[in-house]
């Protein structure tokens, strides 16, 4: 990607984005955030997390903290994997002020070569009280995006505190949803310094394939009703509670079949338990599990499949509900985080409350007998695109450094008519 050399010198800080050892990991952040950089000059310094008996600990845990090169580069953008002490289960708490302690020497070298104008922290806690730290340390401005963990966070009284502290030094807040937004405003954040730039979706990327060519090189039944998910296979996304729908599902609908996309996140992994409850179910010839996929062969499972479904019990603003509406799939999700906001009208899908079984059920069984207007629901994807998303921050990037104004920006959302079928 071609950077530009002239604007506001932008440092991401985030904990989580992708390295050569977790290409996985923190993808939402690098995927809006190189965007940027391809309007403003921009660098990365991802902290992880050390302890000295990690080694040791790693040989009972195969896959723990499996660091990070301290350097690389990655599509033309250097990213830089300072260590920050983080002794796993305790001390949990320190992990913002040893997270700056342990990324100073880097970001101090970045301002003294001329590269450091806005830190540009994601997550509140810890990555936005460390950059709060750091700003005042270096004397740069700091900004703070909201993701979805402070939905959890800000139930710990202490953890309150820092986050509250860390969003009171920077000098703009972005959260990916409204409900987010919300929780920036219940700690004391002046509704001026709080704006939604939700994440977009990459329409080339993610394009309808033909039904019956995406089911014949999936190997699936021309005919048989299909459900996706795709996700970390972890609890908070819901795979278990989709499954524990099949049975009666599959009564009503013979031969259909579950597609399961994902792997192991820094949450955890819950593949084999996932497969054991599809064991005890006696389901194994209706879910499929296909792994974790890299996001240009995503398109294949979305186009097979009839209904997109996601029971999960906390989000930020869940990019691949964009995904599914690209590919033409109408989508069932839980009434959390910013889901409402991405599927905001009832031709796009049905929001079900979290925890529900008998919702989801009754939502599952709807859709797939639904007949849904997929060229409608595939517009929508394509009035959130990432122009507009990063239009608005660069244009508060530049007016935070002095060097342009922010004009309006208005989020694609469904105020505006929804398009029928042509």
């Amino acid at each position: 990607m071609q950077q530009r050399d002239s604007g506001p010198h932008i440092v991401v800080f985030s904990s989580l984005f992708p390295s050569e050892r977790q290409p996985g990991l923190g993808l939402f952040v690098r995927e809006r955030m190189f965007r940027v950089g391809g309007r403003l000059p921009l660098a990365v310094v991802s902290p992880v997390p050390w302890f000295p008996f990690q080694g040791l600990l790693r040989r009972l845990r195969p896959g723990f903290r499996p660091g990070a090169p301290a350097f690389e580069s990655q599509q033309g953008f250097d990213v830089w994997h300072p260590r920050f002490l983080s002794v796993p289960g305790v001390l949990k708490r320190l992990d913002g002020a040893f997270m700056a302690l342990g990324a100073l020497p880097r970001l101090s070298k970045l301002k003294r070569e001329g590269r450091l104008d806005i830190i540009d922290a994601h997550f509140a806690y810890p990555e936005g009280y460390a950059a709060g730290l750091l700003g005042r340390w270096l004397g740069v401005p700091v900004t703070i995006t909201l993701r979805g963990t402070e939905t959890r966070h800000a139930r710990d009284p202490v953890l309150r505190r820092r986050i509250r502290r860390g969003l009171q030094q920077a000098k703009k807040v972005f959260s990916v949803s409204e409900s987010l937004r919300r929780i920036a405003l219940s700690l004391g954040i002046s509704p001026d310094n709080v704006r939604v730039v939700g994440n977009g979706v990459d329409v080339e990327k993610f394009v309808p394939i033909e039904k019956g060519e995406a089911r014949r090189t999936l190997g699936l039944a021309s005919k048989a009703p299909v459900l996706v998910t795709v996700g970390g296979l972890v609890e908070r996304k819901g795979f278990h509670r989709v499954i524990e729908c099949l049975p009666a599902l599959r009564a009503a609908f013979p031969g259909l079949q579950y597609l399961i996309v994902g792997g192991a996140s820094p949450e955890g992994d819950w593949t084999e338990r996932l497969k054991a409850l599809v064991n005890s179910l006696r389901l194994q010839d209706c879910v499929r599990f296909l792994g974790a996929l890299p996001a240009e062969d995503l398109k294949l499972p979305l186009s097979a499949a009839d209904v997109f479904v996601l029971s999960s019990r906390n989000e930020g603003w869940a990019n691949v509900l964009l995904e599914a509406m690209a590919c033409g799939l109408p989508v069932v999700t839980t009434d959390v985080g910013g889901n409402a906001e991405v599927v905001c009208d009832p031709r796009l899908g049905t929001i079900v409350p979290f925890d529900d079984a008998a919702a989801l059920l009754l939502a599952v069984d709807g859709a797939l007998r639904r007949r849904w207007d997929r060229a409608s629901i595939r517009h929508h994807a394509l009035r959130n695109t990432w122009d507009q998303r990063v239009d608005a921050l660069v244009q508060e990037f530049q007016q935070i450094a002095g060097t342009g104004g922010a004009r309006s920006f208005r989020p694609a959302a469904c105020d505006a008519p929804f398009r029928g079928a042509d």
